[in-house]
């Protein structure tokens, strides 16, 4: 059983391939990019549960990548992940709406409980602008 979509960005093929190697193997849909652009260019970027995203990539950085998917999807939950983490960077993250900013090398544990608390989390925006959607169309109908 599919437990969720999952986006992992990050330009180190090699830590790509292992990771989601590893979430793979926990019955999670992984699929991977190598740089924001690659990622901003999914067909369905809406449809990932979670998005985890290095920080440190060249041509665009984890941060502008986290910008133009919460301007695109601000549904989508993101983790920024790097090996070359700042307190500066994980803050500036959380502002822009990262779900959350993790360490590498993080252990797969808290990977996963970050991407239920993603799935979770999405799935609640979901079902709030679908009601939002219906009301809206109730009041302007005036069924």
């Amino acid at each position: 059983m599919n437990q969720g979509k999952v986006l992992l960005v990050d330009d180190n093929k090699e830590f790509l391939d292992v990771l989601s190697e590893r979430i793979t193997s926990k019955g999670l849909d992984v699929e991977t990019a190598t740089s924001g652009p690659e990622a901003l260019g999914k067909p369905n970027l809406s449809g990932y549960d979670a998005i985890i995203l290095d920080l440190v990539m060249p041509e665009m950085d984890g941060i502008e990548t986290l910008r133009k998917i919460r301007e695109a999807n601000p549904e989508l939950q993101v983790i920024l992940m790097t090996g070359y983490g700042s307190v500066q960077k994980g803050v500036e993250a959380v502002k822009l709406g990262a779900l959350d900013f993790l360490e590498k090398p993080a252990d797969i544990k808290d990977i996963l409980a970050k991407i239920t608390e993603a799935k979770a989390k999405k799935a609640v925006i979901v079902q709030k602008n679908n009601e939002d959607k219906i009301k809206d169309i109730l009041f302007t109908k005036g069924w």
